[in-house]
């Protein structure tokens, strides 16, 4: 009941009062104030927004590019740790053939040395035999001379009398 009045030309200032001049200067404003705030807040501050975005789409981009060759890498790293392990394996494999087969090797030039360092002693003691035997032949073949030079009492000379011996000697078996 406030807004009615009983006088219609009574002029009333309340806030719901329209008025059209001040209704088409508010209106007026407020495009104008649009169009500014478009052109100098909305517009940079959009562009902004815009840039901003795009920029966060390039480094997600980024991320994902830097991403997938982190992983290109990896899987690099992987397959060459994989062969280094590899080339490890066959090096150690490589090497413990080789330790056996110089181990092998030594044995078998230890085992040559001492067959043959055997067959030499054998050798050696065969010509040793020889010469004993020989020496005691000799000996026994003097001490037979002596024996029948005292015995017979007959002077022979001593080739004749070694030449008897030997005859002897030979007739007995050897052992």
């Amino acid at each position: 009941m406030l807004f009615i009045s009983s006088d219609p030309h009574e002029k009333k200032d309340t806030l719901l009062s329209v008025e059209p001049g001040l209704l088409i200067w508010t209106i007026i404003i407020f495009f104008l104030l649009l169009l500014l705030l478009k052109k100098y807040a909305w517009g940079p501050l959009l562009k902004s927004l815009n840039e901003r975005e795009q920029s966060i789409k390039d480094s997600v981009e980024k991320a994902e590019y830097l991403k997938q060759e982190a992983e290109k890498i990896l899987a690099q790293n992987k397959a060459l740790l994989a062969k280094a392990d590899e080339d490890a394996r066959k090096v150690i494999a490589e090497g413990k053939e080789l330790a056996e087969k110089m181990r092998n090797e030594m044995i078998s030039k230890t085992h040559d040395d001492t067959s043959r360092m055997i067959s030499q002693a054998k050798s050696e003691i065969e010509r040793e035999k020889i010469g004993a035997l020989n020496t005691l032949k000799d000996e026994i073949a003097n001490l037979a001379i002596q024996a029948a030079g005292k015995i017979i009492d007959e002077n022979l000379d001593p080739a004749k009398q070694k030449k008897i011996i030997d005859g002897f000697i030979n007739k007995i078996p050897q052992n």
